[in-house]
């Protein structure tokens, strides 16, 4: 397929669908490969990049999506409403910071950390959408994993977790600690042992 013609079907569905979508459903849908998207995605990048372009495309871990470029939010406002702003207060972020570094993370593991309890801060970040429920823990009452969303590598400029800024050694070697402890309390607290029996966590 000619890449002119390739350009123009990632166009159409972005822009028609609003949301990201992954390269690889792209790919199928036009029966290409996954390199033959991302070059095609590569020139659509320089297309948009150009002054009197009012989108961009951005890539949101293994996903393309369309947006308005930000410096024309005040235009925007003027026909639409606001786009949507985020009131984090410093126990919310320090939650959100949390699931993200250590994600898919329980909101118990999320609180032996903090030392406090961090329901207030999980719910507001998930009316947010800034994290989401990854499934449940295969532990003594399945509690929810969290990790978190597109929206939040949207909200924060990165494409991808890997973007994120790295943790100085000392809090990396904390949250080890951390995590062992987290990990030996609930093996016992459960009557488990906590080599045959450890508890995964995301660091």
């Amino acid at each position: 397929m000619e890449q002119k013609k390739l350009k123009s079907i990632i166009e159409a569905i972005l822009f028609t669908l609003g949301s990201a979508v992954e390269i690889k459903k792209l790919a199928e849908v036009a029966g290409v490969s996954i390199k033959e998207v991302n070059d095609a995605a590569a020139e659509l990048e320089k297309k948009y990049a150009k002054e009197d372009s009012g989108v961009m495309l951005i890539h949101l871990e293994d996903s393309l999506q369309l947006c308005t470029k930000t410096e024309l939010y005040d235009y925007l406002v003027k026909v639409a409403n606001a786009p949507r702003t985020y009131h984090l207060s410093d126990s919310v972020l320090e939650t959100l910071s949390i699931v993200a570094y250590k994600q898919p993370v329980t909101r118990l593991q999320i609180e032996h950390i903090r030392g406090v309890s961090s329901s207030h801060a999980v719910d507001k970040l998930l009316e947010y959408n800034l994290i989401q429920e990854l499934g449940r823990l295969d532990a003594p009452g399945r509690p929810i994993l969290f990790g978190t969303t597109e929206e939040f590598l949207r909200v924060f400029g990165v494409q991808s977790l890997e973007d994120l800024p790295r943790l100085n050694p000392e809090k990396v070697e904390r949250f080890r600690e951390q995590a062992e402890y987290e990990a030996l309390s609930e093996n016992t607290e459960n009557g488990e042992g906590s080599e045959d029996n450890p508890i995964p966590v995301g660091v």
